[in-house]
């Protein structure tokens, strides 16, 4: 009620209205208005483009994407070592169930992480297109015409000669041809621009990121990663059924595998062993035999080594691991060889202090009952003269200087036939039994060459020696060098993008009445650089074999001076000089015309 009151007194007071209106509109706040508002469906989408195709949310995107690329560093990856990420899940079982939901185990083909750059390709192609258009219009429009006023430039050199105006106006067209500027003679004033490069070197940094992230999304889904450990003198056909785990992807399964067979014959590592770096590695080679397809005939030698993979057919094979495998010969109770073997033992430390087990699932029959035998210990290249009993075996030096094999024996049930996978590098205890010796927990030391008799006529296991192993990962990847051109392409144009300055010159000749040639020179950079000024110089300097300067001459004494200075008269006129400085002063006060850019869409 009172509302409705209130207006009826504001339509009835004109003076009231007035003053009202008056103060609505000197306010920013937005207009009430009882029906709907907003910029529609169009708008909003228009907006939203407007927006991802901006400078402002492509650098976002660009930092998010290493900022996700940073757990892929730090934890380990599906597609990179399996061994380790079933590793890290054992040693860290609280987080391994939410690391699994978040997709950090497998970050560069995670959902968030294609997003980001999927996001990020799409604002890289919103800014390319456009921009491309422009610069390909500003390649076909002639230079910016002179400006009216050249004297308002940054850099600016002027002087006076008697050679013809349409003769310096052709020799300084000449001269900017010459210094490979675009340069157009008209009007009576020369234009010329020079450095496209920069924007060219823009235009080569922006497509060189959108070929990295095509390279990038290439690869996710279309390339695949293996493993494999191989101790010396043996070898694997690269099939499904012997790689030791696989990883593909979408357009790259297990029937896209490339052919080859990889034996390693010999693997070399070196130590620093003495001074402050003892212990650190020197020289890890591969030595191996290969041959793509299946003709043996076609066997090759190669050698890998750290970051100097082996290329074989579309796929590249790294090394990426080393350890020891003790060879053990087991005899039974009847005195048959039951087990004979190289097995690798996993390095725990940086001396390589390995563990490992051995199963040796066909042992037979021990009183009457079928059993199986299992062992598990440590392998020390290196060996102290006594175990510390807080620390256990430990090894003090990587190298095979004092090898030491120490060894826990347990017989029962290993549960191999059972049907279900095991972890080849762990031995279940649940259904076996420690054997005893002398009250205590069989367990022994042996160097190579020596022989452990079993308790309880278990046979005997003979320590024969021990081979080297190496574990190396199969990669296809054909993204990858489509990604290396792109960041290499990438650093091209951003260096040519911030040495290379964008600069215009305009040269003016014009006939003064008074007979010679006024003539104007003026230089305008992109940004502030002393690179135009030193080429206005030099122009000036060629220009001035076509066009001499003039010297400068005494002035003149005015036509009506009086004979005496005691008879001297005011003239009446003005002398030509000071029209010519009124005429100067006026068109410096004059607005002067700004330089036309190239383009409407110019920023300069």
């Amino acid at each position: 009620m009172t509302n409705t009151t209130t207006d009826r007194e504001r339509v009835g007071d004109p003076a009231q209205r007035a003053t009202e209106e008056a103060a609505e509109r000197l306010t920013t706040a937005p207009a009430e208005s009882d029906g709907p508002t907003g910029i529609g469906v169009v708008g909003w989408l228009r907006w939203m483009w407007r927006q991802l195709t901006s400078m402002r949310v492509a650098l976002i995107l660009l930092f998010l994407l290493s900022l996700a690329a940073i757990p892929g560093s730090l934890i380990p990856q599906n597609g990179q070592n399996q061994f380790k990420v079933e590793t890290w899940k054992a040693q860290h079982t609280t987080v391994a169930p939410i690391y699994e939901k978040l997709q950090l185990f497998d970050v560069y083909s995670s959902v968030w992480f294609s997003a980001i750059y999927i996001l990020l390709f799409v604002s890289l192609a919103g800014c390319i297109v456009p921009r491309t258009w422009q610069f390909v219009g500003v390649l076909r429009s002639r230079p910016p015409a002179a400006p009216r006023n050249l004297t308002r430039m940054p850099v600016y050199a002027a002087w006076r000669t008697d050679a013809d105006a349409a003769a310096v106006n052709a020799a300084a067209h000449r001269l900017l041809r010459g210094r490979r500027f675009r340069a157009h003679l008209d009007g009576g004033a020369v234009a010329a621009e020079k450095g496209y490069l920069r924007e060219v070197g823009n235009l080569v940094f922006h497509l060189s990121l959108f070929a990295l992230l095509g390279g990038f999304a290439w690869a996710s889904l279309a390339s695949g990663t293996g493993g494999k450990l191989l101790v010396e003198g043996e070898g694997y056909s690269n099939t499904i059924t012997q790689l030791d785990d696989f990883t593909g992807t979408r357009f790259y399964g297990t029937e896209d595998l490339d052919p080859f067979y990889v034996k390693l014959n010999r693997f070399t590592s070196k130590f620093q062993n003495k001074g402050s770096q003892i212990g650190s590695a020197r020289q890890f080679t591969a030595n191996v035999d290969y041959y793509e397809g299946s003709d043996p005939a076609k066997l090759k030698q190669g050698k890998i080594e750290v970051n100097h993979p082996l290329e074989i057919g579309g796929s590249k094979f790294f090394l990426i691991g080393h350890g020891y495998a003790p060879k053990i010969t087991v005899h039974n109770a009847a005195g048959d060889i039951v087990y004979t073997g190289a097995t690798p033992f996993l390095p725990q430390d940086g001396n390589l202090t390995s563990t490992g087990v051995i199963k040796v699932s066909d042992y037979g029959d021990k009183d009457g009952k079928r059993t199986q035998l299992g062992l598990s210990g440590f392998f020390l290249p290196t060996a102290p003269a006594a175990f510390d009993r807080n620390t256990g075996p430990r090894s003090l030096f990587p190298g095979d200087a004092d090898p030491v094999l120490v060894l826990n024996a347990y017989a029962g049930d290993l549960g191999t036939d059972s049907g279900l996978p095991q972890n080849i590098y762990q031995l279940n205890t649940k259904n076996l039994t420690q054997l005893q010796q002398d009250g205590q927990p069989a367990k022994v030391r042996m160097k190579p060459g020596e022989v452990w008799e079993l308790p309880d006529g278990y046979g005997s296991v003979t320590f024969e020696g021990y081979k080297h192993w190496a574990s190396f990962n199969v990669s296809h990847r054909p993204g990858n060098a489509i990604a290396l051109a792109g960041a290499v392409l990438a650093i091209a144009g951003l260096i040519g993008s911030l040495f290379i300055q964008r600069r215009r010159i305009w040269v003016r000749a014009v006939a003064l009445p008074g007979g010679g040639t006024q003539v104007e020179l003026a230089g305008l950079g992109r940004s502030e650089s002393a690179k135009i000024a030193e080429e206005l110089a030099a122009l000036a300097v060629d220009l001035q074999d076509d066009a001499p300067a003039l010297d400068d001459e005494p002035e003149s004494e005015p036509e009506n001076e009086p004979a005496s200075d005691d008879e001297s008269e005011p003239d009446d006129e003005p002398d030509d000089e000071s029209e010519n400085g009124s005429a100067e002063a006026d068109e410096a006060s004059a607005p002067a015309e700004s330089a036309v850019p190239a383009d409407q869409n110019s920023k300069e």
